[in-house]
């Protein structure tokens, strides 16, 4: 059975639990008794993040396994679909750089996914959160997390059929396990793309800070949204920082604005993690910020593919022979969203819904995930 072979119905519900056996024959199947006391009775001291749909707990399964235990709220028809949708794309979807999915629950009401555990949480909280961590981001290992993500995210796009758009990348959804190899987690918004389709228009969903502009405004989804993501995360490892700090001078807020004018001046060294104190190869790090560039170009036709970004990053293609044009960069809404302080800005062509964000099998980042709610949309083909 492929990844593909679920249809999620609403019209009933019958229809709906029709939807859930189908997709449950292929993992397996935990009592809500078994994950109750793997939990110790989901215990607050065992919480590992809370999101929008549920929270998502620690837990010892009876043959001493750790795991990490996904519990969608009863209360919300959303999470439901996307516990459906989750179980749908991952369930069959097996890569190194994805999270592993062990199991779920179906008792009663009861929505709850299982998966490995994963105990060096995620990018968010260890490289680019406030609170201590004793990991060591040295240049090998941030060499060997972009390769890894760029890897699974070249999987998701071209070797699964049909294509998985995950929807949501960004440091929060990428989890490290014990040898700090990284493992894309969070598959409830992602979205099948049928190889006969170029897009998807569907309702914006994401993070702000990670949207593709092109997705953002027209709702158009293709491979390239994730691309673009990518790219953003990429210059977060790289440098150490947030896409958004709102705690810098003006002109540094913004990541990838600031990224591109270091670009033209010749400058990008300079952006570089300063706790790496000068030990990593220059070249190769400013190699890597110029893939994160043209991930993060305007023109979504322009962004290469995940398959060429992975070679680029290993060396194979010379990033020097792609033009590198100016970045997409929703400035209207970043201006709102991060500035409104500083200048008195009107919203020109959406306004955004915050809701909280999604939880990751061990992942309690604070981003806010956002679905665009369009009030004069403008068409800028």
């Amino acid at each position: 059975m492929t990844c593909c072979s679920f249809i999620l119905k609403k019209s009933s519900s019958r229809q709906k639990d029709k939807s859930d056996e189908e997709v449950l024959q292929n993992v397996k199947i935990y009592s809500y008794k078994v994950l109750r006391k793997a939990t110790d009775n989901f215990s607050p001291a065992n919480k590992l993040g809370e999101g929008g749909f549920g929270c998502v707990y620690k837990g010892r399964l009876k043959n001493g396994e750790i795991v990490a235990i996904k519990v969608l709220s009863s209360e919300s028809r959303q999470g439901v679909r996307e516990f459906l949708n989750e179980l749908t794309v991952i369930s069959n979807v097996v890569h190194e750089n994805l999270v592993s999915l062990i199991g779920c629950c179906v008792d009663g009401n009861q929505r709850i996914l299982v998966y490995n555990y994963l105990q060096n949480n995620s990018l968010a909280k260890t490289l680019l959160g406030t609170d201590y961590s004793n990991i060591q981001f040295s240049w090998i290992t941030r060499r060997k997390i972009c390769i890894g993500i760029a890897r699974g995210l070249k999987f998701l796009h071209e070797e699964v059929r049909p294509h998985i758009v995950h929807r949501d990348i960004k440091a929060s959804n990428v989890l490290l396990d014990k040898d700090l190899t990284p493992k894309i987690s969070d598959f409830g918004i992602a979205k099948l793309l049928p190889a006969d389709m170029s897009h998807i228009s569907t309702k914006v969903a994401g993070t702000i800070g990670y949207l593709a502009p092109e997705y953002a405004v027209r709702g158009q989804l293709t491979r390239k949204a994730d691309i673009y993501s990518f790219g953003v995360l990429l210059m977060e490892i790289i440098s150490g920082r947030n896409h958004t700090n709102t705690r810098l001078p003006y002109e540094d807020q913004i990541l990838l604005e600031r990224m591109w004018t270091l670009y033209k001046n010749g400058k990008l060294e300079s952006i570089i993690d300063t706790s790496l104190d000068g030990d990593f190869d220059a070249e190769e790090a400013c190699r890597f910020l110029k893939v994160g560039l043209l991930c993060t170009q305007e023109n979504p036709k322009l962004r290469p593919s995940m398959s060429t970004v992975v070679k680029i990053l290993e060396g194979e293609i010379d990033v020097d022979s792609f033009e590198i044009t100016e970045p997409g960069m929703i400035t209207d809404f970043m201006d709102l969203k991060v500035r409104q302080n500083n200048q008195n800005l009107a919203p020109l062509v959406f306004s955004a819904i915050n809701s909280p964000p999604e939880a990751s099998p061990k992942s309690s980042g604070d981003t806010t995930h956002a679905s665009m709610s369009f009030t004069a949309i403008i068409d800028r083909a």
